[in-house]
C-alpha cells in the first residue's frame, strides 16, 4: 500500500510578534505552569458552549469517527473529550501529523547552525549517491524536502529496501526541484535522516530535551526504518494534549513559559504559503488542500494553518482568533471534519468574553463526559454456547500459521484464543462493554504503513463482543494507541467454524481489502 495517503483520500530573545502575543493573551496562570495546560470555560474565553456542543453533535451525526478533541483559546483548554474507549492518557498514531514535528526538528537544527534550508541534499550522503548524479538531484535542497517539491513525479519506492536513503537518491528526479508539488512522505523521511546524520541522534531523541521535555510531553515514541532512523513522515505517537501543546507553542511564535524554544522566523516560514498544494476534489475556495503548503504544514481557509495525518489527525492553529484545535480520529472524510471546525468551533468565537451560560455549559459538560464510540450489541449469548464453550477448533493450513482457535464465555464477557507458530494469544472481550487489556498480536495488518515502534511487543486494546445471530459471534478489537480497529467474525456450523478478520480501513473503504485469509476449522474430538 502506498504511503501517499492523499491517493487514498482522493478515492474516499522575543521577536516583536512574540512579545505582542504574550502580552495580549489573558493566561498568566498558564505561563506559570510550564507543562500543563490551564482549564477554563468557553464563555470566559469568548466562545459559545452551544456552538461547541453543535460541533460534537454534528461529527457524531455525520459518523466521522472522532476519537478525541481538544480546543484551546488564549492558551486555555475550553473543551476536551475522548470517545470511549479512547482516553486522555493514551497515545495515538499521528500518521502525517508527524511531519510537522520533523519540520520542527529541522528548524531547531538550523537554529543550532548545523545546516541551512539552502543546503543541497546530496552533500549529507556522499556514500549513498548513485553512480551518476543528475542535475535535478544535484540541485535538490533541504527546502525542497520541506515544501514537498523535490521534483519527483511519484513518491520514491524505498520501503522494500534496507537503505532507504540510498534508494531515495537513486530515484529519477523528473522536474526541477522547487517547481513541482508532490505530497511525498519519503521526502520527510529524508529530513529525519539528515538530522540524524548531523546530530548522531534520532529525531525522537533530538527533540526530547529541545521540545518534548519543555512542553511536558512524556512517553512519545516513533516508528523506524530498517536502519533505526525515525520514519519522519509518519509514525509518531503522542497524546491529544501533547498535540494541543505543540499547536499552542506555534501560536505563541515558539515561546513557552517565557522561554524561546523555536525561532520566530522559522515558525513564520514553516506556516506561510511556500508552494501551491494539490489535493481534494472541491473548488479552491471550499478546499483545505488547495490553500498552499509551507514547511510540512498546510495552509487552511480562514487564514489558519495545520499539521494533519491520514484518517483525521489534526493540529489546527487559528492565529487571528487565538484558537488551537487538536483532533484524533479514523475518518474517511477529512474535509468534513475541517468543515465542522470552521462552522462550529471557529464560529463559536464571539469576542473576548461572553456571559456565563450555566445551562448550556452543563449540557456541554455532560456531553463530553458521555462521549463513546458505538458498541455493536445484538445478543449477549446464543443457544450454541453450551456446545462450543471451552472447546478447541483445529484450523486448516493457512498463511497466518494459525493452528487452533478457542472461545470461552462468562456472564458478561468472553475470551478468544488463537494459537500460531509463536504461541498462544488471548483477547478478553466484554459483552456490551469494552474490556481494556494488552495483546502481543501485531497491529501491523491494520495500519497504513508496515513500520514498527522499536521494542514494542505488546499493544493496548479494548475489546467487545456480541452474537449477531445464533451461529455468529463478532469480536471488535480496538488498538487504542492507533487509529484503527478490526472485527473478528466466528461463524459456527455444527462442528465447523470459519474465522474472518476485517480491518477498519477495509470497513471504511471497500476498495481496500484485508489480505488475511478466512480460516476454516473443525471441532476437535
Amino acid at each position: 500500500m502506498q504511503l501517499n495517503r492523499r491517493l487514498f483520500l482522493k478515492q474516499i530573545g522575543f521577536g516583536a510578534a512574540g512579545i505582542g502575543l504574550l502580552t495580549s493573551l489573558p493566561y498568566d496562570s498558564f505561563a506559570k505552569t510550564a507543562t500543563k495546560l490551564v482549564r477554563s470555560t468557553p464563555e470566559s474565553q469568548g466562545m459559545s458552549s452551544a456552538d461547541i456542543l453543535n460541533f460534537l453533535n454534528a461529527v457524531e451525526q455525520q459518523k466521522l469517527n472522532l476519537h478525541s478533541v481538544m480546543v484551546l483559546r488564549n492558551g486555555n483548554v475550553v473543551t476536551e473529550g475522548w470517545w470511549a474507549p479512547y482516553a486522555p492518557d493514551l497515545k495515538h498514531t499521528l500518521y502525517s501529523l508527524s511531519k510537522s514535528f520533523t519540520s520542527t526538528a529541522v528548524g531547531l537544527a538550523v537554529a543550532e547552525k548545523r545546516l541551512t534550508v539552502e543546503d543541497k541534499v546530496i552533500k549529507f550522503f556522499p556514500n549513498d549517491l548513485p553512480a551518476t548524479v543528475s542535475d535535478n538531484l544535484a540541485a535538490m535542497r533541504v527546502k525542497d524536502l520541506l515544501t514537498m517539491s523535490t521534483g519527483h513525479d511519484k513518491e520514491p519506492a524505498v520501503r522494500s529496501e534496507k537503505n532507504w536513503v540510498k534508494a531515495f537518491l537513486a530515484q529519477p528526479v523528473e522536474h526541477k526541484p522547487g517547481t513541482f508539488f508532490l505530497y511525498n512522505s519519503i521526502a520527510t523521511y529524508m529530513l529525519s535522516a539528515i538530522v540524524q546524520k548531523l546530530t548522531g541522534q534520532t529525531i525522537l531523541t533530538y527533540l526530547k530535551p529541545r521540545l518534548f521535555d519543555p512542553l511536558g510531553i512524556e512517553g512519545a515514541d516513533w516508528e523506524v526504518d530498517p536502519q533505526g532512523i525515525n520514519t519522519g513522515g509518519w509514525g509518531l505517537r503522542v497524546k491529544t494534549e501533547d498535540i494541543a501543546k505543540f499547536g499552542q507553542l506555534y501560536l505563541q511564535k515558539g515561546v513557552w513559559s517565557g522561554k524561546r524554544l523555536i525561532a520566530a522566523n522559522w515558525i513564520e516560514n514553516a506556516t506561510k504559503f511556500e508552494i501551491q498544494s494539490k489535493g481534494g476534489s472541491r473548488p479552491k475556495e471550499e478546499n483545505d488542500w488547495l490553500q498552499g503548503y509551507g514547511y510540512q504544514f498546510w495552509r487552511c481557509r480562514n487564514d489558519a494553518y495545520r499539521g494533519d495525518g491520514a484518517y483525521g489527525q489534526y493540529c489546527i492553529v487559528m492565529p487571528k482568533e487565538n484558537i488551537v484545535v487538536a483532533i484524533t480520529s479514523e475518518t474517511a472524510d477529512m474535509q468534513a471534519i475541517l468543515d465542522n471546525v470552521w462552522k462550529h468551533i471557529l464560529g463559536a468565537a464571539k469576542g473576548k468574553t461572553l456571559p456565563a451560560n450555566t445551562k448550556t455549559q452543563a449540557e456541554l459538560k455532560q456531553k463530553l463526559a458521555s462521549l463513546a464510540l458505538p458498541l455493536q450489541q445484538v445478543a449477549s449469548t446464543s443457544p450454541i454456547v453450551a456446545q462450543i464453550d471451552g472447546k478447541t477448533f483445529s484450523i486448516a493450513d493457512n498463511s497466518l500459521r494459525i493452528k487452533t482457535v478457542w472461545l470461552n464465555f462468562g456472564k458478561d464477557g468472553g475470551i478468544f484464543k488463537l494459537e500460531d507458530d509463536k504461541g498462544e494469544h488471548r483477547i478478553n472481550c466484554g459483552m456490551g462493554r469494552w474490556i481494556e487489556k494488552e495483546t502481543d498480536l501485531s497491529s501491523l495488518p491494520l495500519k497504513l504503513t508496515p513500520t514498527i515502534i522499536p521494542g514494542e511487543t505488546k499493544t493496548k486494546i479494548a475489546s467487545s463482543g456480541t452474537w449477531t445471530d445464533q451461529n455468529t459471534f463478532v469480536l471488535t478489537v480496538r488498538f487504542i494507541e492507533t487509529a484503527h480497529y478490526e472485527t473478528i467474525t466466528c461463524h459456527f456450523d455444527q462442528n465447523n467454524v470459519t474465522v474472518e478478520f476485517k480491518k477498519s480501513l477495509a470497513i471504511l473503504n471497500a476498495a481496500l481489502k484485508d489480505d488475511r485469509p478466512v480460516l476454516h476449522g473443525q471441532l476437535l474430538a
